[in-house]
């Protein structure tokens, strides 16, 4: 199974980072990293076959896919990789630090938009992650039965999840109930129950 996360947050801004309070001044890419993370690393190495595209209003489409990062020398704590991911989203070069791990990450020119219809055409089911959505475990066989699987997740100051321009997709709305979990708490929740992990 190839599993992919989408994750839009419009509130990222770097102008007055410091990794000294990283949730205050980067507009919560803390949240972003801890997502990125929750994917792509398992207990001892990368998780295979998965992969997360973040859209950042500002700065653009990045792909973290496993394949393009060599593990030895990834940075696999948040703080670390925070403030990696800011070096590489504020310079124009990656000649200017050549020993920054994530210097092989992956931009798209796609907005979520057209990603999304990428992935439609690649006949990759579609699942948007929310609240008011239906019972994941009711669907639990049918989405383990699929070998290509998007999950869309948006953050809580983004409206882009209830937006006419997605609802007009016609993507089913899963939801692990009531209570409310952190994204990267979801994404762990997924892979646990899709890939068994």
């Amino acid at each position: 199974m190839n599993l992919i996360f989408f994750l839009k947050s419009a509130t990222v801004k770097l102008d007055r980072y410091t990794i000294k309070d990283i949730p205050g001044s980067s507009g919560r890419l803390d949240v972003i990293s801890r997502c990125i993370l929750s994917v792509i690393l398992s207990n001892n190495d990368f998780e295979r076959n998965v992969q997360i595209w973040v859209f950042l209003n500002r700065y653009g489409t990045f792909i973290f896919n496993p394949e393009f990062f060599n593990y030895k020398y990834f940075p696999k704590n948040e703080l670390s990789f925070t403030d990696y991911f800011v070096d590489f989203l504020q310079r124009s070069s990656n000649k200017d630090k050549p020993l920054n791990p994530l210097n092989t990450l992956k931009k798209s020119k796609k907005g979520i938009l057209e990603a999304i219809r990428h992935f439609q055409k690649l006949n990759y089911k579609l699942f948007i992650l929310q609240e008011q959505g239906r019972d994941f475990f009711t669907l639990l066989d049918s989405i383990q039965e699929q070998e290509n699987i998007v999950f869309i997740l948006g953050s809580q100051e983004d409206e882009f999840l209830n937006s006419e321009e997605l609802l007009t997709l016609k993507i089913p709305t899963l939801s692990f109930g009531s209570q409310s979990y952190l994204a990267s708490s979801v994404i762990r929740l997924l892979k646990l129950y899709i890939l068994g992990l």
